[in-house]
């Protein structure tokens, strides 16, 4: 294949020329026919050959030549908007240091858990491979789901729950439930950058309440919902997203009472929850969901590659937003992805990956914290878990300059703007301690605040 892509790419081989036949190939390239016929067969899948029968083989008239540099790499110069992390993030080359991702490396997931769910896959029955999925989700890990629930004091019935093929899924089926463009959604500041896009998206009128290292201003958020009318507050309750705090329990019965007084619902998303080393205060707990939905997924916990997400809600609703589902997606999510994911939670060795894995987030934790305190950056609170260091840069630095220089030397950062409605956390910055191993960070780091 590599032989037949660079004749193509060096124009010794151009549209329409017929390709070497099966046989003189592998005698040329000393393989077998076999092997030749893979590699024109997979070449014809890829569309840069086609075979014509009784003829041969011949490139295709539309190949295409290779990508260049510029056409794959992730833009530098757009807009620091809610977008520029996502972005950076996804599309940087693996071997680019990534503080600001909001995900685990590939070595500290359970790759050996989820390669035995793959093995145990490939024995299942034909249809878990080629049908669509239900309507509400496999079955199997619903109900491994509601005893999860249930641990958290989430009393959910089979008719309250439904898996979705994402936690953001999860989250845009809610807003197209509930939203109408123009509607207003009350997010937290700084919140996760995504729910800024996804609102964006809906159209939203979106206000930002002060975080606090006990959840909420209340004061200031009954103040909003008075006036501001709010249809939806979209929050994290559990190491919350950007700054890592955990929702006191005096807080959360306010903002249920005041929830309550103004009509508002909330969505709770609890993708983080797994990390705490005890378990705090859920809103969907405390409410019984009734004004409150929980979402969640697995993708920092188990693989960001194998999606699955699942909402916990009102019955009525959940029937609504199957609905949804159906009319967006087609059925539930992949089952191929929701057996790999029941099989390793089933399986007793999540649990065990967990507990390493709140241990060893300890250790990086203060470690970190300790080496961004040297060059002078300081955590605004030191989590009771997760992998997030929300920091204030010394000297009121802006971190949007700071995140443009280090991007300049291939160091992907998260600014604090990318995260507040208001654009009051210019000075702030979000770390991920289990991206923070590369060497060449520290030193780049220091360019980057000497520059800005």
């Amino acid at each position: 294949m590599g032989a037949i892509r660079a004749k193509v790419a060096g124009r010794a081989l151009g549209a329409g020329d017929r390709l070497p036949s099966i046989r003189s190939l592998a005698a040329t390239m000393g393989v077998s026919p076999s092997t030749v016929v893979e590699a024109y067969d997979r070449l014809a899948a890829e569309g840069l050959i086609r075979a014509r029968r009784g003829s041969g083989f011949y490139v295709s008239p539309t190949a295409t030549p290779p990508l260049a540099l510029a056409e794959v790499e992730p833009r530098r110069d757009r807009a620091v908007d809610p977008f520029w992390v996502s972005r950076q993030s996804l599309d940087a080359d693996a071997a680019v240091p990534k503080p600001g991702c909001g995900w685990l490396p590939p070595h500290w997931m359970p790759d050996a858990a989820l390669r035995r769910a793959v093995r145990t896959l490939a024995r299942a029955d034909a249809s878990l491979l080629t049908d669509y999925g239900g309507t509400r989700g496999a079955l199997g890990l619903r109900r491994l789901l509601l005893t999860r629930l249930a641990e958290d004091a989430i009393e959910a019935s089979a008719d309250q729950l439904m898996l979705t093929g994402s936690g953001t899924q999860a989250t845009d089926l809610v807003c197209r439930f509930l939203l109408r463009p123009g509607d207003t959604v009350l997010v937290d500041d700084p919140c996760y950058f995504n729910f800024r896009a996804l609102l964006r998206a809906h159209q939203a009128k979106i206000v930002g309440v002060p975080y606090t290292p006990s959840g909420p201003d209340v004061a200031r958020f009954e103040e909003i919902l008075a006036s501001e009318r709010p249809r939806l507050y979209i929050t994290n309750s559990a190491l919350h997203n950007p700054t890592a705090a955990t929702l006191a329990l005096p807080t959360a019965h306010r903002l249920l009472t005041a929830a309550a007084a103004h009509d508002l619902t909330i969505i709770e998303d609890d993708i983080f929850g797994d990390f705490e080393p005890e378990r705090s205060p859920r809103l969907a707990a405390l409410d019984g969901l009734t004004r409150v939905i929980r979402i969640g997924s697995f993708s920092k916990t188990l693989s960001a590659s194998v999606r699955c997400g699942y909402i916990a809600a009102r019955a009525d609703w959940i029937e609504h937003l199957v609905d949804l589902q159906v009319a967006t997606g087609f059925g539930g999510p992949s089952p191929v992805a929701t057996e790999i994911i029941a099989t390793v939670l089933a399986g007793g060795s999540y649990r065990k990956h967990m507990d390493e894995l709140r241990q060893k987030l300890t250790r990086a934790r203060r470690e970190m914290a300790r080496k961004l305190q040297a060059v002078g950056i300081e955590p605004w609170l030191m989590p009771r878990g997760g992998f997030f260091l929300w920091c204030r840069l010394a000297g009121g630095q802006d971190s949007t300059q700071v995140a443009r220089a280090a991007l300049r030397e291939d160091v992907v950062l998260a600014p604090g703007n990318v995260f507040s409605v208001s654009q009051t956390a210019q000075n702030f910055v979000r770390f991920n301690v289990a991206q923070m191993g590369d060497p060449r960070m520290w030193d780049v780091m220091r360019r980057a605040l000497k520059t800005s």
